[in-house]
């Protein structure tokens, strides 16, 4: 079953690259690439007992369709193969705000009495990360700032569990953000 498992880090990492590529040039492809990472992911944090992030996965695979959906809307306003980037509300950022803090306070204290074995870690990368995946869906420019401390967390997470082509893929993750952040600010058309 090891050996197993190890096969789908190396796939989930290889397809989670590929989505972060999609995702910088915001191709429509990435949330097809994006079912599979999540199914592979989310395997892979269950068996390791990281609760928390394997839900998210589960989550990742319904928000790709949801994403699909909105930016394939979005690609017909502003023209195939441009990247599309919608004001980020002020209503919005209070309500993530209060919806991270509350939601990886309670998520940190369930995961403790699950036995998951980095609640606090699995917990509020895992609140910052859904926050983030509803901005992408919304083309919001910050979602990269998002993701950028999401990623941090997710490898530090992997680091803790023993999952190191996961921690892999989180830093290159970060990375990408970091260059997604500036292509897509330098790229972006407000719709």
């Amino acid at each position: 079953m090891t050996e197993i498992v190890h096969y789908i880090e190396i796939f989930a990492a290889v397809t989670g690259v590929l989505y972060v590529i999609l995702e910088i040039l915001q191709k429509n492809a990435m949330w097809v690439v994006g079912i599979f990472t999540g199914i592979a992911c989310a395997f892979s944090f269950g068996v390791t007992h990281v609760w928390a992030s394997m839900l998210l996965n589960i989550y990742y695979v319904g928000m790709s369709v949801v994403g699909l959906i909105q930016w394939e809307k979005a690609s017909e306003a502003v023209g195939e193969g441009k990247i599309h980037l919608a004001e980020i509300p002020k209503s919005v950022g209070i309500w993530s705000a209060v919806a991270f803090v509350g939601g990886a306070a309670v998520l940190t204290q369930v995961l403790r009495m699950t036995g998951d074995a980095a609640p606090l870690l699995d917990g509020s990368a895992t609140m910052l990360s859904v926050i983030a995946t509803w901005w992408l869906a919304q083309s919001y420019l910050q979602q990269w700032l998002l993701w950028i401390v999401a990623d941090i967390l997710s490898t530090a997470l992997c680091i803790t569990t023993g999952q190191y082509a996961m921690a892999a893929m989180y830093l290159a993750y970060a990375a990408s953000a970091v260059y997604g952040y500036l292509h897509w600010k330098k790229k972006g058309i407000y719709v």
